[in-house]
């Protein structure tokens, strides 16, 4: 099965003359499930749709900024039950709707629905602690969810950390947070080892707004697998990066995502 999770920028950045490149690197992909970041969704505009095609199913957290924007979960797969987490932990994270969508996908490979989510944290630079607050509320509701269910858990998004801040090295299971830990494998690592990927590179990408201009190429967007008692429970096969550059000129969004390819063959 093919997994992304990409940022589309909402509508900034000239989106009619991005969506062709976007759509395109869609269709080329072919995902079976898809984690979207800054997604308009109003009453006469589904950036989902427009961007993914028909064939899919779409659900869209309800929290969204005054333009629309938001998160967004699709699926080749029926969509069950979706639990929607409000991420807000303080005043300092009050200007943006930090959340996170779980989501139950009724995949082929096992009659337990696979637990798919996506998790948007606050994304200003100096909010780490927030970040990481923010991670703990999303796993410890994953982690309730597992206990009774039982479910292989993937947890994807733009998540705005680098891999070694606190908030990741949590989900990473090398740090504890409020007194708890989890564990999930990176699948860009599981491939690539300790390579950078970048997927917000200031440097590299011209579309990105001027005053990230003097900042670092990072990588802040991620793929994570739940490990059980003894490592992941989906083999990761491939990993790699979208839209990593322009296509016919054009750059479809400011981020890079991840694809991934896992193996579920374990999904019993």
């Amino acid at each position: 099965m093919r997994v992304i999770t990409q940022n589309l920028l909402g509508h900034h950045q000239d989106w009619p003359r991005r969506l062709p490149a976007a759509a395109s690197m869609f269709r080329r992909l072919d995902p079976d499930v898809v984690t979207l970041q800054e997604t308009i969704a109003t009453d006469g505009d589904d950036q989902a749709i427009e961007v993914l095609g028909d064939g899919y199913h779409v659900t869209h957290h309800p929290l969204r900024e005054p333009d629309g924007s938001g998160i967004t979960i699709a699926s080749r797969w029926p969509i069950g039950a979706v639990r929607e987490l409000d991420l807000q932990v303080g005043p300092r994270t009050a200007d943006f709707r930090a959340s996170a969508q779980i989501a139950d996908i009724h995949w082929p490979h096992s009659d337990v629905p696979l637990l798919l989510v996506n998790h948007k944290p606050s994304w200003a630079t100096n909010l780490e602690y927030e970040r990481g607050r923010q991670a703990v509320l999303t796993a410890g509701f994953i982690e309730e969810l597992v206990e009774r269910t039982g479910q292989h858990v993937i947890v994807a998004g733009d998540m705005d950390a680098v891999p070694d801040a606190d908030s990741i090295r949590f989900w990473r299971g090398l740090r504890a947070l409020d007194g708890t830990s989890v564990s999930y494998r990176d699948a860009w690592e599981l491939v690539h080892g300790a390579e950078p990927g970048p997927t917000f590179a200031p440097s590299l990408t011209p579309i990105i707004e001027d005053h990230w201009r003097t900042d670092l190429d990072r990588r802040i967007d991620y793929v994570f697998v739940r490990c059980g008692r003894a490592g992941p429970s989906l083999r990761v096969t491939n990993c790699c990066r979208t839209f990593e550059g322009p296509l016919d000129g054009v750059w479809p969004s400011d981020h890079c995502g991840v694809v991934a390819d896992l193996d579920p063959g374990r999904a019993t």
